[in-house]
């Protein structure tokens, strides 16, 4: 297993090294997190063997059994699923980012419940591009308003923006939904300068984003093969 790891984490990075050459993006401006739902932590450490530093994953409980066995790694841990305030003591107390932040009541609780001894959480704003009512994220039009509040609380520090656009396997479908993105966090940009990351990208629209200005794309079965 650790040499199939190994040799797809090297295809795509070479795909992802590919596309900054012909969309003109400098060299090695594109990161990449493995995204590990699902996956066995001995998957994971197989990761960072081969390269890979930032780990995403969607389910709180199956991720904390994992940070505990990896805790010997130095791993940046995302969390990148579906928030709801249960959930937020155990992510501000355990994971480095978290992308999916749609709602000044969730980030309140992230600034209050970080562990003082800890650097401030980094976040991405996750936006409903397509008003999907079974996507998460925040509305387009909303997003001066949040960024403003989450930008004052202690706790936190406000990177950038993330987005899971409508599925759909046409490249300019793909190139036009990524290039709102891209909009909405350039002129986020304007009042906050420090934004430097733009989540967007799986294994079916990686180069579309990475066309459009993504920053960190998030592979799984790309990285992993099918979950079980």
């Amino acid at each position: 297993m650790f040499l199939s790891i190994e040799n797809n984490i090297a295809k795509v990075l070479e795909s992802i090294r590919a596309d900054e050459e012909k969309y003109q993006r400098p060299p090695c401006s594109v990161g990449l997190m493995a995204v590990s739902k699902k996956q066995p932590a001995d998957a994971i450490r197989q990761a960072h063997a081969a390269g890979i530093s930032d780990i995403g994953e969607n389910y709180l409980n199956e991720a904390l059994e994992k940070i505990a066995a990896l805790r010997d790694l130095p791993l940046r841990w995302h969390f990148i699923g579906p928030l709801q305030s249960n959930k937020t003591r155990a992510i501000a107390e355990h994971f480095d980012w978290v992308h999916s932040v749609d709602r000044l009541k969730i980030a309140q609780r992230l600034s209050d419940q970080r562990p003082p001894q800890l650097p401030p959480l980094k976040l991405c704003l996750q936006i409903n591009l397509s008003g999907e009512a079974s996507k998460s994220g925040a509305a387009q039009e909303n997003l001066a308003t949040l960024a403003a509040a989450i930008s004052a609380l202690p706790k936190l520090e406000l990177k950038g923006l993330m987005a899971i656009p409508r599925a759909s396997d046409d490249v300019q479908q793909q190139r036009t939904a990524f290039a709102r993105l891209r909009q909405a966090f350039e002129t986020l940009r304007q009042q906050y300068p420090q934004l430097d990351t733009l989540s967007m990208g799986m294994s079916g629209d990686m180069s579309a984003a990475i066309a459009e200005g993504s920053t960190m794309v998030r592979i799984g079965t790309g990285i992993f093969g099918a979950r079980d």
